[in-house]
C-alpha cells in the first residue's frame, strides 16, 4: 500500500506545471514593508525632531508639548529625537534608576512615533547631580542614545550623501562652573581642551555633505542670557571652531524659547530649541536674530543633500515659523 501511494503521489507531483510551482514560492515580506510610517515620505532624506529643557515630571506644559511631538511624528516622518539638554529638573538624576526617569521622561513621550531612538546632550541643571548617571541608562532604554557625555553620529542620506552631528558637552567649557558648589564636582577633571580637540579633528576629517554641531548653552542668544557670562564662555571657545570649518547650523537649548540667528560674518546659523517645558523672555530687535518666540513648543529638521528645513511647533500643534538653510 505503501508503494502504490507513494508512486501515485510521485506522479501527481510530476504532474504540476514548471510555472505553477514557480509561482508558489513564498515571498520575502519583512516588518518594515508593512508598517504604515513607511508612507510618510517627502522630498527630504532625514528627519528629526529637537527639543531642550523639558524634564519636569509633565508640569509647566511639558505633558502638552510631548503630546503635540506624537502627533506631529506620527504624521510625519521622522527618524530620531534630539534632547538639547536640561532633561531632568530642578537638579538632574542621582542615579539611572532615579524615579524621575519615569514621572519625566518614560509616563511623558509615550506616544509610539516617540519611541524612536533620543540622541541627548547635557545641561546645566543635569550636572547638579550625577550626569554619568544618564550615560548609564543607556544600558537600560532601548531609546536612550547616550554613550558618553559628548559623542558624535554619522546619518545616512540617500544617494550615498552622510549628516555628521557632534553632540558636545558644554558645561566644561565654562570656567566659572569649576567654582560653582553644585557644578564643580562633575566638571573637575573633564579637560575641556581635550573636547575641543576632538571636536576639531571630527569635523576637519569627516567627508559628510552636513556637519551639525549640537550643545546645550548657545553661543549667540535673543533671550536674557545675550551677555552672562556662560553664552560668552561657549562662544570664546566654540565659535573658532565652527568659523574653521565652516559648519552650517548649530544647535542649542538653555533659553526657554525657540529661536533662529544668524550673525551676519558668521559661517553658522544657530537654532535654539529650550521651550519644552517652561518659557522665559525673549528680546526684541536683535540684529542678528531672524526668529525668536517665548512660547512653548519643539523643532523639526528635515534634509536631503541641498538643504535643511526647520519648523517651529508650538504646544497647539501650530507651526509659528519656518525657514531653509541652503546647503553652500
Amino acid at each position: 500500500m505503501k508503494s502504490t501511494l507513494g508512486t501515485a503521489l510521485g506522479a501527481g507531483l510530476s504532474a504540476v506545471p514548471m510555472a505553477l510551482a514557480a509561482a508558489s514560492r513564498p515571498t520575502m515580506i519583512e516588518s518594515e514593508d508593512l508598517n504604515s510610517r513607511a508612507y510618510l515620505q517627502d522630498e527630504y532624506d532625514l528627519h528629526f525632531v529637537a527639543l531642550g529643557d523639558w524634564g519636569r515630571n509633565g508640569a509647566d506644559h511639558q505633558v502638552q508639548v510631548a503630546q503635540q511631538m506624537g502627533k506631529w511624528t506620527a504624521n510625519h516622518p521622522n527618524d530620531f529625537i534630539i534632547s538639547t539638554g536640561d532633561n531632568f529638573y530642578p537638579s538632574g538624576v542621582i542615579s539611572e534608576h532615579d524615579p524621575l526617569w519615569h514621572y519625566s521622561f518614560e509616563n511623558v513621550y509615550t506616544d509610539f512615533s516617540l519611541q524612536w531612538d533620543w540622541y541627548p546632550t547635557l545641561g546645566n541643571h543635569d550636572y547638579k547631580s550625577d550626569p554619568d548617571a544618564q550615560v548609564r541608562y543607556s544600558a537600560i532604554s532601548r531609546r536612550w542614545k547616550m554613550p558618553a557625555r559628548y559623542y558624535s553620529k554619522t546619518f545616512k542620506l540617500r544617494e550615498q550623501g552622510e549628516v555628521l552631528m557632534a553632540f558636545i558637552d558644554t558645561n566644561p567649557l565654562i570656567p566659572e562652573f569649576y567654582k560653582h558648589s553644585e557644578y564643580g564636582p562633575h566638571v573637575a577633571g573633564q579637560q575641556p581642551d581635550k573636547q575641543l580637540a576632538w571636536l576639531d579633528k571630527l569635523l576637519a576629517e569627516s567627508s559628510a555633505q552636513w556637519k551639525i554641531v549640537v550643545g546645550h548653552h548657545p553661543i549667540y542668544t535673543a533671550g536674557p542670557r545675550t551677555e552672562n557670562y556662560d553664552t560668552l564662555a561657549v562662544r570664546k571657545v566654540l565659535e573658532p571652531i565652527l568659523q574653521k570649518h565652516e559648519i552650517p547650523v548649530y544647535l542649542s537649548g538653555h533659553e526657554h524659547s525657540m529661536q533662529h540667528l544668524k550673525v551676519s560674518d558668521k559661517s553658522f546659523q544657530q537654532f535654539i530649541s529650550g521651550s519644552g517645558s517652561e518659557v522665559t523672555p525673549v528680546k526684541k530687535g536683535l540684529p542678528y536674530s531672524r526668529f525668536e518666540a517665548s512660547t512653548y513648543g519643539f523643532m523639526y529638521f528635515a534634509i536631503n543633500k541641498t538643504q535643511l528645513s526647520v519648523q517651529c511647533i508650538d504646544h497647539e500643534g501650530s507651526v509659528v515659523y519656518q525657514t531653509i538653510v541652503q546647503k553652500k
